[in-house]
């Protein structure tokens, strides 16, 4: 029913021609490549990593969740539909990047690719949000879909030093003390919490489902945005949602205990909130640190944060039902902190949205990239169906 093209190294691009060449394409995005299991940490998981048990009511694996679980169930909802004799109207295109986990460069060259044939999708759909079974604010199953995702980059902070031995160090206490001092001036400029943005609307449509305090509070944020803002923000995952974030991730310094290094190096890694750019990140860190102390530049390329899809249009529309009457959430647009390869598909697309069709609780999303990570066959059953109706509605 569909071609097969591979760009890049592995990257996958399938498409189904529509009846209707005039209708905009739809994009379904899963990516192949998995992160690695911890060298050492094999014997912890209850069955082997990369066996693909079928154990428990589950599928049991590194990738099961992130992301083959959905490049599966894809697959498996447009194999229905095929054997069915389904024919869209409109063409839909499945991409499957090869290295979402590393790099993107897979999803960057099937944006190339249709950026040459004038693509111009109605909406692209990859990983991202999922339905939540115990949301801490409605207390409720709800469906999340990401309309956007924020920025992402590193930030290289370096301290030059004359180095020298240990047993006679400097006055200012030498690279490793200087470049100390930079990090935690940076930290602790860090972004104020603002109720703006995807992130403070996923609260507001969250709220507005919950108990009367916290719709009261939604309804009347001229006086309780404060509050919102303290409560939100008391976690690190609420706090996220609110701004950019900061965190110091890797430091280099001397090879040796007793040698004062000639230059020290800090990683930072910055998460940007829409509305944020990596300019003026880059400009908020050179005022806190000041000139000429350390040298600041990004390790490579930041990626800006994307820009906030529709929840008015067409296809939000189609998708909001269809997510609805599947898993029987209710669906609430959302902000997704960590990054897919759906950034790159973003100049070839009307609205780029992030949803898994699967039921997560909150302690068993740290299973992702985590030990015993697993996809229930339920979320198995239902993604497919999911997927399946998804083409089926929009392209029908």
């Amino acid at each position: 029913a569909m071609t097969r093209e591979i760009v890049g190294r592995k990257t996958l691009v399938y498409t189904w021609k529509g009846a209707e060449p005039s209708l905009a394409p739809i994009v379904l995005m899963a990516h192949q490549d998995v992160v690695p299991v911890t060298e050492g940490t094999e014997g912890d998981w209850k069955h082997p990593p990369f066996s693909g048990a079928i154990a428990e009511g589950a599928v049991w694996g590194r990738g099961s969740i992130d992301d083959k679980g959905s490049l599966i169930t894809l697959f498996e909802g447009v194999e229905i539909l095929a054997k069915q004799g389904f024919r869209p109207r409109r063409t839909v295109i499945l991409v499957s990047g090869e290295d979402e986990e590393v790099r993107g460069s897979g999803a960057r060259a099937a944006a190339a690719l249709l950026r040459t044939r004038g693509v111009k999708a109605q909406f692209v759909l990859d990983e991202g949000l999922a339905v939540i079974a115990d949301d801490p604010i409605t207390h409720r199953r709800v469906a999340l879909i990401g309309t956007a995702e924020k920025g992402y980059g590193t930030l290289m902070v370096t301290a030059r030093a004359e180095g020298g031995h240990s047993s006679a160090p400097p006055a200012d206490g030498g690279g490793v003390a200087t470049l100390a001092r930079a990090v935690t001036a940076i930290a602790e400029r860090g972004y104020p919490m603002r109720f703006s943005g995807p992130g403070a609307a996923m609260v507001s449509a969250l709220a507005a489902k919950g108990t009367f305090p916290v719709r009261m509070a939604a309804a009347n944020l001229w006086l309780f945005r404060p509050l919102l803002i303290r409560q939100i923000g008391a976690t690190p995952v609420g706090a996220s949602l609110l701004h950019t974030t900061i965190a110091p991730t890797m430091l280099q310094g001397s090879p040796k205990e007793n040698v004062l290094p000639q230059d020290a190096t800090a990683w930072i890694n910055y998460r940007f909130a829409p509305g944020d750019t990596a300019w003026s990140a880059i400009g908020r860190a050179q005022k806190a640190v000041g000139r000429g102390s350390v040298a600041i530049a990004w390790a490579k390329p930041p990626l800006e944060p994307s820009p906030v899809s529709s929840t008015t249009s067409e296809g939000w529309r189609t998708l909001a039902a269809v997510a609805g009457a599947v898993t029987g959430a209710p669906v609430v647009p959302g902000l997704v902190t960590a990054g897919t390869d759906s950034r790159y598909l973003q100049p070839v697309a009307t609205d780029v949205y992030r949803f898994q069709p699967m039921e997560l609780s909150l302690t068993g999303i740290a299973m992702i990239h985590g030990t015993n990570e697993h996809m229930t066959l339920r979320n198995l059953e239902t993604a497919v169906q999911f997927y399946a109706r998804l083409i089926a509605t929009a392209a029908g």
